[in-house]
């Protein structure tokens, strides 16, 4: 809408029962037989109306058959999944999309591997784009006294739980750093209880996302290793929150922000610290990496509306 273009929102999942039984049901089996009901929905939410583009986010449970369908009733389908679809972490659950990759006009991906494997499962064409921050999720918040209070941090981590997580943040808290957690299922970690006195919350989002971002002093961010991550959404997220970037080392981060200048960059959780502790002890170097990092990440244009301005063009020119 912010582009100009009239939409209109179709929810798969929300077209299904909204039960744990039915969300496990097609993460394992990949929509087996649920595919089936959410194409009826779909189609018949859809009534016979067409359309300049239909855009798949994600389209776990968008069947081969589905595709065709959309068709129809559009000038182009593209698909568009930050996932890692065609890597292992996930078991069956993208069985649907591996499927239908053959079937869309476009297929926009965010990781390089994607690029080929999206081309060897058969896609017509594959456009690469950068995860993103948006505009609006994503820009600063009026902070409060209060606010300010009830957020504040020295180093945190908004994030779920991961197996190679918790090894890494129990290592920071041995050697001291001042750690903040916010995130789901972090109870399952073996490393729980050096780690359960860092944990002040479940996931947040919306406004709270933002205001403990701005309210921290270091804002860390882990990659997901069982989806081949190089950057994430907190790569663009943070820096355009006006937060300090501290994530992993890698060529992508490299190629999106100058080290020490506009984000911090570690290979190991000794590395971090040291990192960690020296930003602490400088308030006028955090905020002057904070600052650049926020310009940098306005001058790169990845945000929402950049790339899907992107993925539409692309589409267009087909």
């Amino acid at each position: 809408m912010r582009l100009g273009y009239a939409v209109e929102v179709i929810d798969p999942h929300g077209l299904l029962p909204r039960h744990k039984a039915v969300s496990s049901w097609n993460h394992h089996t990949g929509a087996l037989l649920s595919h089936r009901i959410a194409r009826s929905r779909i189609l018949g939410a859809i009534g016979g109306r067409r359309f300049d583009l239909v855009w798949v986010d994600g389209g776990d449970l968008v069947s081969p058959e589905l595709v065709r369908d959309l068709k129809k009733c559009a000038e182009a389908v593209v698909n568009y999944s930050i996932d890692d679809p065609f890597g292992n972490r996930d078991g069956l659950k993208w069985r649907l999309y591996r499927q239908s990759v053959r079937e869309y006009d476009l297929v926009a991906v965010v990781r390089a591997e994607n690029v080929a494997e999206a081309h060897r499962a058969g896609a017509k064409a594959v456009l690469r784009v950068y995860m993103s921050f948006d505009e609006v999720a994503h820009a600063g918040r009026e902070l409060t006294e209060s606010d300010r209070a009830n957020w504040k941090s020295e180093v945190l981590f908004v994030g779920t739980w991961m197996p190679e997580r918790g090894p890494f943040l129990a290592r920071l808290i041995q050697l001291g750093v001042p750690l903040t957690i916010r995130g789901d299922r972090w109870n399952r970690a073996k490393e729980w209880p050096q780690l359960k006195l860092a944990w002040r919350s479940t996931g947040v989002l919306g406004d709270d996302y933002a205001r403990a971002i701005q309210c921290a002093k270091v804002s860390l961010c882990l990659l997901s290793k069982g989806n081949r991550d190089l950057h994430t959404t907190r790569s663009m997220e943070i820096p355009a929150l006006n937060g300090l970037l501290c994530a992993e080392r890698t060529r992508e981060h490299e190629d999106l922000y100058l080290e020490d200048e506009e984000a911090v960059f570690w290979s190991s959780a000794d590395e971090c610290a040291e990192k960690c502790s020296y930003l602490l002890r400088n308030e006028a170097v955090r905020r002057r990496i904070a600052n650049r990092g926020h310009a940098r990440a306005l001058a790169n244009q990845i945000s929402n509306q950049c790339v899907m301005a992107a993925i539409i063009e692309a589409a267009s020119n087909r």
